[in-house]
């Protein structure tokens, strides 16, 4: 039963990342952050997954290297625009 508890707040906090990433397109940052929080409810869920099968926690750290990867990719890419247009809108840049 606790299991079951666990994955539907999983579950419930991937729908709300999915839910912001969708909503919130004006501002890198915001988008971001929803990504990141969709990598942590994904994390969570393998986590109790693997100790559920009792499996070993090294799949858990090459994931949790792949979405820092991304995070500081992402946060070079938010520097980066802000330092050549100024802000973080996607619409006051034009990508042709």
């Amino acid at each position: 039963m606790m299991i079951l508890n666990m994955m539907l707040v999983m579950l419930i906090m991937y729908l709300i990342g999915n839910m912001i990433f969708v909503s919130k397109h004006k501002h890198l940052l915001i988008v971001l952050l929803s990504l990141e929080f969709i990598v942590l409810s994904i994390f969570l869920f393998m986590m109790v997954m693997f100790n559920f099968i009792e499996y070993n926690m090294y799949m858990l750290m090459v994931f949790l290297l792949f979405s820092v990867c991304e995070g500081a990719l992402g946060l070079s890419i938010l520097v980066s625009m802000i330092r050549t247009h100024g802000n973080d809108y996607f619409q006051s840049f034009n990508l042709l």
